[in-house]
């Protein structure tokens, strides 16, 4: 039986704006598991943002539970202690990457360990493997803006991998890429997940990319709309495509 990695029960979130509390998610409650590809999907605006920083302790719920590998995030730890948390159990895969832009490909990837104590020769010594593992090792003496938007990504996803974290979660991760460089980064995501058995939390608006889960989770108003499982999917999938053709 797989471990449960994340455990949302019955989230609550609001904002107020002048005197008014406007809710953004309205009773939200799902979990994932170890091993799985998880796909949170929904449209602009469905509260997909305020629940991924809510599961990754930036973003205190109004009301509800939220545990990160069976450790409370709000009721157990301080900002500090979550901080420390995410750096050593949680790699981030961003729309846009966050580079430090004086320093090279190489010492971008070797950061996060140099942060966790690491020495620098065994932090380039693993900021290799990974590079080599995103086939990227050739590009290791670049700036990173000086790359392509795709291969910036693959770079990005290096990064959050050199900590060996138990799970990725990546927030609309291709949004700013073509097509031929979205499918790379997702034939890559899924290596991961089957071959390294990497748990994957994956944000998207984007249906295309829904056959690569597991899981599909669909949002819609600030609540889970449904939830579809690997026997489900492919039903739903097809009706997916259905509505997109009779759209055109």
């Amino acid at each position: 039986m797989a471990n449960t990695i994340i455990t949302v029960d019955h989230l609550f979130k609001s904002f107020q704006v002048g005197k008014q509390d406007v809710p953004i998610l309205k009773d939200v409650t799902f979990r994932v598991d170890s091993g799985d590809f998880c796909i949170i999907f929904g449209p602009s605006g469905c509260g997909k943002s305020t629940l991924l920083h809510t599961i990754l302790g930036l973003e205190a719920p109004t009301k509800g539970i939220c545990l990160f590998l069976s450790q409370d995030f709000y009721n157990d730890m301080n900002e500090d202690q979550r901080s420390e948390f995410r750096k050593n159990h949680i790699g981030m895969v961003y729309q846009q990457p966050n580079w430090i832009k004086s320093l090279s490909v190489m010492e971008n990837v070797a950061f996060p360990l140099i942060l966790l104590g690491k020495s620098r020769v065994e932090a380039y010594e693993k900021a290799k493997t990974m590079l080599t593992l995103m086939d990227m090792s050739d590009w290791a003496s670049y700036i990173p803006m000086d790359l392509s938007s795709g291969q910036q990504q693959k770079i990005a996803l290096a990064r959050a991998l050199i900590t060996d974290p138990e799970v990725v979660i990546a927030d609309e991760p291709t949004g700013n890429l073509d097509f031929e460089s979205g499918q790379e980064l997702m034939q890559i995501l899924v290596k991961l997940n089957k071959e390294q058995k990497k748990t994957i939390l994956m944000v998207t608006h984007d249906l295309e990319y829904l056959k690569f889960a597991k899981t599909v989770i669909r949002m819609f108003d600030g609540t889970i709309d449904k939830e579809f499982g690997e026997k489900n999917k492919a039903k739903f999938l097809t009706e997916v495509k259905v509505k997109k053709r009779k759209r055109i």
